[in-house]
Formats: C-alpha cells, structure tokens, sequence
C-alpha cells in the first residue's frame, strides 16, 4: 500500500505513509493554509442574513498561485466579477477548510502505519491534493508542452518541488482511481 491509496469498506481511502511523506504533506498544507489566508472572523453580534449575503473581492487575485486556485469564470470583466464577488469567499473558505482537514487526519495519525479516510476526508484530501499541485505547478511555471522539468539536474534549486509536484501527482491520481472504484 506505500505510496498509493487504496478503497476502505465503506467507502473512503487508505495509504501508508512514512514520516518524511507526513510531514511534507503536512508543511506543504500549511503553506496553502497561509496563501489561502485567515479565515473571516466571527463577530458574535454578527447579522446571520447579513452574513449570508456579505460581499467578497471582485477582482482576481494579484498572486499568480491563487489566481490559479481562483480562476475568472467568465471572459466577460462584468459577469466574471460579479461571480468573483458573490462566490469566493465560500470557494476559498471551503479549500481553507480541505487543508486544515488533511492537517489534522495527518496529526491524529501520527505514529500509525495506515491512514484511513472517510469518503468527506477522502474529497477533502482530493481537492487539497488538487490546490497543492495547482500552486506548485504555478510556482514552477509548469506547461502542457514542459518536459524539461523530468530532466532537471539534481544542483537545480527547484528540483525538490518538482519531486513534491511530481508525487502529490500520484498520490492524486492514485486517490482519484480509488474513489472511482
């Protein structure tokens, strides 16, 4: 089972996992959980509707990774803002919560041999999976037509993320195979 997840009864995945994996899975989350940014805070006198109905930004973001994570919608600057204002505060509130989830199936599993998802942490863990490799490839500057980056010497400065990129890739696809079973 290293490296590869595989189907739980009932649903869900499972994988084993050194330490070095866990904690690089642990610190690449956290990093995301940091470009994603804190959470909106909870004032207790808070209008619930009000709230409900609260506003986001309605322009892209400037940082090249989380325009990734964060796309235009539409083509059209009007409608691709409105959908901006109205629905990424949730969009990012949801992959801030995905991370903070594999942080925390990461540390209550510390020690044991065998991670064991349920199916809600299995999509949390996939769209985590999904953003880190979003962001790294972002980061990397990486393309449809970019096979220089299977080739890079071992002295390149970004040869350990593109090994990080490379396995969160597997891991991915391996989850993704899993869950389809």
């Amino acid at each position: 089972m290293t490296g590869y997840f595989e189907a739980v009864p009932g649903g869900g995945a499972a994988i084993a996992l050194d330490e070095v994996e866990v904690s690089i899975l642990r610190s690449l989350s956290v990093q995301l959980l940091e470009l994603l940014g804190p959470g909106g805070v909870q004032d207790s006198d808070a209008d619930p509707l009000a709230e409900l109905f609260s506003e986001g930004p309605s322009k892209p973001p400037e940082d090249p990774a989380l325009a990734r994570l964060f796309p235009d919608a539409y083509e059209d600057d009007t409608e691709s803002s409105d959908f901006r204002r109205f629905t990424e505060n949730d969009l990012r509130t949801r992959k801030r919560d995905d991370a903070l989830a594999v942080v925390r199936t990461l540390d209550a599993a510390a020690g044991g041999p065998v991670l064991k998802l349920s199916p809600d942490e299995s999509r949390q863990w996939l769209g985590t999976l999904n953003d880190l490799r979003l962001t790294i490839g972002t980061r990397l500057e990486v393309s449809e037509d970019d096979n220089d980056l299977y080739r890079l010497p071992d002295s390149d400065p970004r040869k350990p993320m593109v090994m990080a990129y490379l396995w969160l890739g597997g891991l991915q696809e391996t989850l993704v195979e899993t869950l389809m079973r």
